[in-house]
């Protein structure tokens, strides 16, 4: 692999933040990084501070599976559900211009955080959620089992929003999702990564590819654009 990405790898796997530009050709759009696991209120802060978008929660389509997370997209026009609450078949998802579907699931909160939206509960929801991944992936547990593992430390709805790589990942869709995920596998880690969209200061778009590559630089953190990645992954 090229020198960015092995950075970026290095990184990674040290706990550090890496910066990742998805495409022209997609949103557009910088995101800053972290690994799950190694989530701390400071990693939130900077999340916080630093980006300006939303902070979300990447996890591989196996994780999905392993809790069976369902895509909100799913939820919201399923048809029972639809004619419970007619103002769904208004709200449906339908002209989104960069993709064909959101890749969100449900929003999380740690049982042991109180409202969940500041750095410590953030920090709390997020690594837990990683560690537990991690301890049931070892342990080969899914299904109804991992449901209620899951459900005896988290809640829904919650300030954590999720968001799930698509089944084939990076080999059918090219977004900030499979993306980090894709970082999060390349570095042998737990595919459940933490990150933020990176706004200009006035947040009326996204920081330019070359503004955040000089961002990224200034501070020593690793720069990487998506085609690097999808290459350094043989896809």
């Amino acid at each position: 692999m090229d020198s960015e990405v092995q950075a970026a790898v290095d990184a990674f796997k040290n706990g550090r933040p890496v910066c990742l530009f998805d495409s022209e050709k997609r949103e557009g759009e910088t995101d800053l990084l972290f690994p799950g696991q190694c989530a701390e209120p400071k990693t939130m802060r900077q999340l916080r501070l630093d980006c300006g978008g939303l902070l979300f929660l990447a996890i591989g389509h196996d994780v999905g599976e392993r809790f069976s997370l369902p895509f909100l997209q799913d939820l919201h026009t399923h048809p029972a559900l639809v004619q419970e609450h007619s103002v769904l078949a208004q709200l449906v998802t339908n002209d989104l211009r960069y993709d064909a579907r959101s890749a969100f699931t449900l929003s999380l909160n740690h049982r042991e955080t109180y409202t969940g939206i500041t750095d410590h509960d953030r920090a709390l929801t997020t690594r837990r959620f990683a560690e537990l991944t991690e301890e049931l992936i070892q342990a080969e547990i899914s299904g109804e089992v991992a449901q209620i593992a899951l459900g005896k430390e988290f809640r829904t709805p919650g300030h954590i929003p999720v968001c799930r790589e698509t089944e084939g990942g990076l080999a059918r869709r090219q977004g900030h999702t499979e993306l980090a995920v894709g970082l999060a596998r390349l570095a042998g880690m737990t595919p459940v990564v933490i990150g933020a969209e990176m706004l200009q200061p006035d947040g009326d778009q996204a920081l330019s590819v070359s503004d955040a590559r000089a961002w990224a630089n200034e501070r020593g953190i690793p720069f990487l654009e998506g085609a690097q990645l999808i290459e350094a992954l043989e896809i």
